[in-house]
């Protein structure tokens, strides 16, 4: 089948138009790959005001690549039933639905010393490991929190990726015509603090060419290191803001400059990442329903500490600016935030049975809010096709208002199965 055929295939099978004639080709050696994943997952303690189920689904992945002398042409989506979901239409930046378009773009090379990609993306860089201070491309929290895939934290954004390699240093500049903010919790498939009965309202950027977002990173290596400086100019990626007057919550306008180093270190290799976020609509720290600026830092290590067994240890900090406006400004009643949020994680990692068989506990724990969250996960790779998956977010915390500790009633296990093609 000559590829437009196949473009217009997969165009199709997207769009949910018969394909008639056409899908009796696929035996022809159409180069379609992806996966069937089928996955579900229980609460472990009672939430009043959600299921028991905390994930039901099945996924279908379909992709494509076709490959040029100087471009690349990728598609890839997913067709989705989730019996959780209240929503079955398609909302593609919400990725809800019965389709999530994942990526749709064109990369090509109008220069030896460039390349540019347009589309649906995924984008990331910084050094954190599900840690992000410098990547403030868009995160499904919702997907990260059930137990899908870790590979669905990482949400698409329609942009466009230009990357100079002059030599002395590496370009990296994203344009994101319109703000694409994180698939953030709503209060409708999980539990937060101070979520009610109904998904929260709230007022996002939604304007094309105005409600825009700018990332730059300018990288190098110097003797063995990747060091590497960050700017970014767009909006809190989450509704951390809220008007009293529509009584909605709202995305204040943000910036972000920051700094990274990378390489080897005594035998493992050590990450370093800082990043200063400078809220726009709160420069002074005086208004107490816009967050305030903050200093953020993040060091890490891994390294393998026996055979088949790599561990690694982060620790992270945001420093709130500001600290005594913010307090003067606060409502008798609220939660009062540390001037200091620390968070340390460790990863472990242990393969088994020829690395068919991968044991891995991924924690998070702040002694300051007094919280965790632990990822505890199993997977079993039967065949190249065949895989299976066991895993929990296991959430608690002394307070109800802390990152983690709000989440406690989301606390779930799962179990999932997917052939890949």
């Amino acid at each position: 089948m000559n590829t437009w055929r196949q473009l217009l295939l997969l165009i199709a099978l997207i769009l949910g138009v018969p394909t008639s004639g056409l899908a009796l080709e696929l035996t022809e050696g159409i180069p379609l790959h992806g996966f069937l994943d089928a996955r579900g997952g229980m609460r472990t303690g009672n939430d009043p005001g959600q299921r028991s189920t905390s994930l039901l689904e099945t996924r279908l992945q379909l992709a494509l690549e076709h490959y040029a002398e100087r471009s690349t042409l990728q598609l890839r989506g997913d067709f989705v039933y989730d019996n959780v979901a209240e929503e079955r239409t398609p909302d593609l930046e919400e990725g809800v639905g019965a389709f999530d378009l994942r990526e749709a773009n064109l990369t090509f090379s109008p220069i030896d010393i460039a390349d540019v990609k347009l589309g649906r993306q995924i984008l990331t860089w910084g050094t954190g490991d599900l840690l992000f201070i410098n990547d403030l491309f868009p995160k499904d929290w919702q997907s990260f929190f059930t137990g899908r895939d870790e590979e669905y934290l990482k949400a698409p954004s329609d942009a466009l990726l230009v990357s100079l390699f002059p030599g002395f240093a590496n370009f990296d500049l994203v344009y994101t015509p319109r703000f694409d903010s994180d698939r953030f919790l709503t209060g409708e498939r999980l539990s937060f603090y101070g979520a009610g009965s109904e998904p929260i309202g709230y007022d996002k950027p939604d304007d094309w060419f105005e409600d825009h977002e700018i990332s730059l990173r300018i990288s190098r290596n110097l003797r063995g290191y990747e060091l590497a400086a960050y700017a970014y100019r767009g909006y809190w990626k989450r509704p951390q803001g809220f008007d009293p007057a529509s009584d909605r919550y709202i995305f204040p306008r943000l910036n972000v400059f920051g700094a990274s180093l990378r390489g080897g270190f005594k035998g493992g290799i050590v990450n370093l990442e800082s990043g200063y976020y400078d809220s726009r609509n709160d420069s002074d720290g005086s208004d107490p329903w816009t967050p305030n600026s903050e200093m953020r830092l993040l060091v890490g290590y891994e390294r393998e500490l026996l055979q088949e067994l790599t561990g690694s240890l982060q620790f992270y900090l945001e420093q709130l600016q500001d600290y005594s406006a913010y307090r003067q400004s606060l409502a008798a009643g609220q939660p009062i935030r540390d001037e200091h949020r620390q968070v340390w994680t460790l990863r472990l990692t242990k393969q088994l049975l020829s690395q068919t068989l991968t044991l891995s506990l991924f924690s998070y724990w702040s002694p300051t809010d007094e919280d965790y969250y632990l990822r505890p996960q199993l997977r079993y790779k039967l065949s190249d096709a065949w895989l299976l998956t066991c895993g929990g977010n296991l959430f608690d915390g002394d307070r109800s208002e802390t990152f983690f500790g709000q989440l406690e009633d989301n606390s779930n296990i799962y179990a999932g199965v997917r052939y890949s093609f």
